[in-house]
């Protein structure tokens, strides 16, 4: 397994901890890593994803609301509330990651990680943000 797709993993169950508890996310995370050791690379990145998506969450969280049909981000399955809010942090925040690969790292998580159709719903609302971002000229869309 890649380091990106383990740091990933740790980040979507960090989040999913903090999500679901309401705790103080420093105090999670500090917690987290006294549980995991991964390699300072992983643990580098994978801290990243935690603070940016978590920080950003209000942000990220009314453009998943924007793009998603019937569906209120707090009525979302925890596991693709998530997965979504951390491939959006990516796609805004992380210029250097190719869209294609946040999608694709995002759909494959859904599927290990959520119901039998986390995958198809995630890709869903992916492809509305990037499409509309697109259509205004922003990066979410690009193919690089």
């Amino acid at each position: 397994m890649g380091k990106r797709r383990k740091s990933r993993e740790l980040a979507l169950q960090a989040l999913y901890q903090i999500d679901v508890v309401r705790e103080d996310p420093e105090g999670v995370v500090q917690l987290f890593w006294e549980n995991f050791s991964p390699q300072e690379e992983v643990k580098a990145f994978c801290s990243s994803l935690i603070e940016g998506t978590w920080t950003n969450r209000e942000e990220i969280d009314e453009l998943i609301k924007r793009n998603s049909e019937n569906w209120r981000v707090e009525r979302m399955a925890v596991v693709d509330r998530n997965i979504l809010r951390m491939a959006v942090f990516e796609l805004l925040y992380c210029p250097d990651i190719p869209y294609k690969v946040t999608l694709n790292e995002a759909i494959e998580m859904a599927k290990r990680f959520g119901s039998e159709d986390s995958g198809s719903f995630i890709n869903g609302i992916l492809d509305r943000i990037a499409k509309h971002n697109r259509e205004r000229g922003g990066r979410l869309g690009s193919e690089d």
